[in-house]
């Protein structure tokens, strides 16, 4: 549903979309990113410009981790770890790492739980996959979905420091779209039209100000009072995590809405939009 079936095809699509933006500071060491996770056509090359900035930085690393926007409907306290060995997808395969995993769950914190459900329908990794085999080929990646609770920032904390136990080299991701906005999504503050689709982008700005002033402990206060992202938890536990590896700063890549990415080849009435932005940290 989100990018080619065919093999070929989407390793040729994801290669298109993994490279450097020029918008990235040039030698700085990035640790992790906030990535969309629409379809391709709507956000592919912001997700994969993100990613191929993040590792034209980070070469070699061991593992990916994902933390996941929880689009499942159902209600989730912990951060919910699948019980897969591998994740395939067309074009390849990544390995989860046993090790790290079973830290994570024998956490005496009770954070973190294994439940399949959270993963079996969930979007958020999945269309982030192949981008991430095209930049990391022999990575591992492990797929966190964190719902928008007050642990997020501690279950980043957390993550950091099984990785670091582990001894891995490790990059972060943040896997989540920001404001949905229009009927559609039964979100319509500033009504319906192109000036309301500004305030959405501005509903995004004010969440990616947080971002930019690294503070993981605001995101999901100010995602909750302002619906302004799908995965706050996944965006707070990222930040906390990229910091605990040293990360003092973030970069804002690109910043769009879906009724931008589609003008020129889907055209949208201005209704309904998401926004998308691609950020690095370290």
């Amino acid at each position: 549903m989100f990018y080619p079936a065919d093999d070929g095809q989407c390793r040729a699509v994801a290669q298109q979309f993994v490279r450097v933006s020029p918008n990235a500071a040039a030698g700085k060491k990035w640790i992790g990113a906030i990535v969309p996770h629409a379809g391709w056509i709507c956000s592919g090359a912001i997700a994969g410009e993100a990613i191929g900035t993040l590792a034209a930085s980070a070469k070699g690393v061991d593992l990916v981790v994902v933390f996941g926007a929880v689009h499942t409907p159902i209600p989730l306290e912990r951060a919910a770890l699948a019980s897969h060995e591998a994740w395939q997808v067309p074009g390849g395969t990544s390995d989860v790492p046993g090790e790290v995993q079973g830290r994570l769950e024998a956490d005496a914190s009770q954070l973190f739980g294994v439940d399949d459900r959270f993963h079996t329908r969930e979007h958020a990794v999945e269309v982030e996959l192949p981008l991430i085999q095209r930049a990391w080929p022999t990575a591992m990646v492990l797929p966190i979905e964190v719902p928008l609770t007050e642990d997020a920032v501690e279950v980043g904390v957390r993550t950091a420091k099984a990785v670091q136990a582990a001894g891995l080299r490790a990059v972060y991701l943040a896997s989540s779209d920001l404001t949905h906005y229009g009927p559609s999504y039964q979100f319509t503050p500033a009504g319906v039209g192109l000036s309301a689709l500004e305030w959405a982008k501005e509903n995004d700005r004010r969440l990616l100000a947080v971002v930019t002033d690294m503070q993981p402990d605001r995101i999901v206060t100010e995602v909750r009072q302002r619906l302004s992202a799908c995965g706050g938890g996944a965006i707070a536990a990222t930040m906390a995590a990229a910091r605990e590896h040293g990360a003092t700063e973030a970069t804002v890549l690109r910043h769009a809405n879906s009724f931008e990415t589609l003008r020129d080849v889907a055209p949208q009435t201005p209704d309904n939009a998401v926004g998308y932005a691609g950020v690095v940290i370290g």
